[in-house]
């Protein structure tokens, strides 16, 4: 009996017994949230951009590639030679004007001059692309035309007849450089050509850019030659594929007042 009640009393001491919890930190009053802050869209684009000021505002050049720029100026967009390796055009501002410089494949490229064009795009083309390009304006060798305000014109571009009679890669009269005129810049595309007399009489050049692919264009000497005869203030080479660009930085690296600047333009 007594051992009955000594189990019993010691049951009732352990059920009266507190069961010790784990010890935890007091818990700290929430702080408010703060509304979330918008974060900024950087979009990044693959392509070099400078921007040039003009007496009218600034010129924002766009370097797609090869033979093709975008420039952008008091709110319109002017695409020379779109070509779709080089660029896609569907993530690209739709074209107010186009600039057609003659009928070759990386340079009248119908499916990226389609992408760019929307209703009401200006589109001016060389005699080569007469026929070829719906709604177009051709604009002949010599001729000037004025579009938003920005007087365009057409300079010869072509190869200069060899000795042996051979018939050229771009004739002359069938392409077009084009000289554009923001506020006091005077810009020159040239298109597919050599250092032709046409090309090293021009006046005021500010930019200047000039193809060097032999055999289709220019040796680096012959873009020199052209630069040192006319003097542009900026000169980009382009459309230059495996040229080797060093050569022309050191053919002009003791000439003032040209400044020759690379960009990816192959």
């Amino acid at each position: 009996m007594n051992r009955f009640l000594r189990l019993v009393a010691l049951s009732v001491v352990c059920a009266s017994t507190p069961v010790l919890a784990q010890e935890q930190e007091p818990q700290k009053p929430q702080e408010p949230q703060k509304p979330q802050q918008p974060q900024e869209q950087k979009t990044e684009s693959k392509h070099e951009v400078d921007v040039h000021k003009t007496s009218s505002g600034d010129l924002e050049i766009t370097f797609l590639g090869h033979g093709t720029v975008m420039l952008k100026f008091e709110g319109k967009v002017i695409h020379v030679d779109p070509y779709s390796r080089v660029a896609d055009y569907a993530t690209l501002p739709k074209a107010d004007l186009v600039l057609i410089t003659h009928d070759h494949a990386d340079h009248l490229d119908a499916g990226a001059l389609g992408q760019v064009r929307k209703e009401g795009t200006t589109v001016l083309v060389a005699e080569s692309c007469k026929g070829k390009v719906e709604n177009a304006t051709v604009m002949k060798n010599g001729e000037t035309n004025t579009v938003f305000g920005i007087l365009i014109e057409a300079v010869p571009a072509y190869n200069i007849a060899k000795e042996n009679g051979a018939q050229p890669f771009h004739p002359k009269g069938a392409g077009n450089g084009y000289v554009l005129t923001f506020g006091d810049t005077r810009v020159y595309v040239a298109g597919d050509t050599e250092n032709t007399p046409e090309m090293k009489a021009l006046k005021n050049i500010k930019i200047a850019f000039l193809p060097m692919n032999l055999p289709y264009t220019m040796a680096p000497e012959m873009v020199a030659d052209a630069a040192k005869a006319f003097r542009p203030a900026i000169l980009y080479p382009y459309h230059y594929g495996n040229t080797d660009t060093a050569k022309l930085l050191e053919l002009m690296k003791d000439e003032p007042g040209i400044d020759v600047r690379i960009r990816k333009m192959q």
